[in-house]
């Protein structure tokens, strides 16, 4: 299947009407007809009805129209953008992230980044699997994450630890208290995100597990503000970063854990063995002050 059938199709959907398409096109019908024709057989299935008042979607058409516009729309929106790259001689940067990375300092780097003239800047959510991944296939050049993976392709480097957090429905037994994991142990937990595994999720269970504590996990969410409204919901309970906090919503509140030693990393993953682009250079030196306001309490 090629680009141009799904352009052709769209046409044809949109006109209901071979010919008209045709013009539209700049071609004639028959081979409009055969293009249509051999789209229909390689999904394996009619798109069209046909009938002596002319074209109609089925179900299967109309489903399929409408992720071929988007298709289409995210190829041009693609070209679009290498286009204005290749004019302003700006230089692709992707970087990768956890959302629960995205609360603290990450978002001053993105900002720093956008503000420079010579580089185009390039966001994805992504788990620290997808990351390594990416960042393999080259696709992004910086990731941030919680989990360590050994991967001789990849270099990880830890930035900070920072404490985990439990959030509370409004009016708990343990809100105001600093709890301990038996205690929170005690309550239905609420994790994320629930896949792709592994993820801070396991890292969760892992804290009970090497303790000796059973918890009922009595819901996953794949979105850290889904989970937040879980426990607002009075739901459950849930474990999170520090800097989740900053989070403000009604329904919930963030308590600190007794053993303050219980943390999660804030990880930078980068390709092993590659010499630092001068982006990558300015965006590690940013990286750099960022951390270290973070390690020392300063916060802009």
């Amino acid at each position: 299947m090629e680009l141009r059938h799904l352009r052709y199709f769209c046409v044809v959907a949109e006109e209901l009407n071979l010919t008209c398409a045709a013009e539209r096109l700049h071609m004639s019908q028959p081979p409009l007809s055969r293009q249509i024709k051999q789209l229909e057989n390689e999904v394996g299935a009619e798109l069209f009805e046909r009938g002596s008042r002319g074209l109609r979607l089925t179900t299967t058409g109309q489903f399929f129209r409408q992720h071929a516009i988007q298709i289409l729309e995210k190829v041009d929106a693609t070209l679009e953008a290498t286009r204005r790259m290749a004019r302003s001689k700006r230089v692709m940067f992707g970087i990768g992230f956890v959302p629960s990375v995205f609360y603290g300092q990450l978002p001053l780097l993105v900002r720093d980044l956008r503000q420079k003239d010579n580089i185009e800047l390039s966001l994805a959510e992504l788990t620290t699997v997808q990351q390594i991944q990416a960042l393999k296939a080259g696709r992004i050049d910086m990731g941030f994450g919680r989990l360590r993976i050994d991967d001789p392709d990849v270099e990880q480097e830890v930035l900070f630890d920072e404490p985990l957090m439990a959030v509370l429905p409004t009016g708990h037994p343990l809100e105001g208290s600093t709890p301990t994991l038996e205690q929170l142990a005690r309550y239905p937990l609420i994790l994320f995100p629930a896949k792709p595994r592994p993820s801070m999720a396991d890292m969760v269970l892992g804290l009970f597990r090497r303790q000796g504590l059973k918890v009922e996990v009595v819901q996953e969410a794949n979105e850290l503000q889904t989970a937040l409204g879980l426990v607002a919901s009075e739901i459950g309970i849930s474990l999170v970063p520090e800097q989740v906090k900053r989070v403000q919503r009604d329904g919930i509140s963030y308590v600190y854990l007794a053993d303050r030693s219980i943390t999660t990393p804030v990880i930078c993953s980068r390709r092993r063995g590659e010499a630092p682009s001068p982006v990558m250079q300015e965006a590690n030196a940013i990286l750099e002050v960022l951390v270290e306001n973070r390690r020392s309490g300063r916060y802009p």
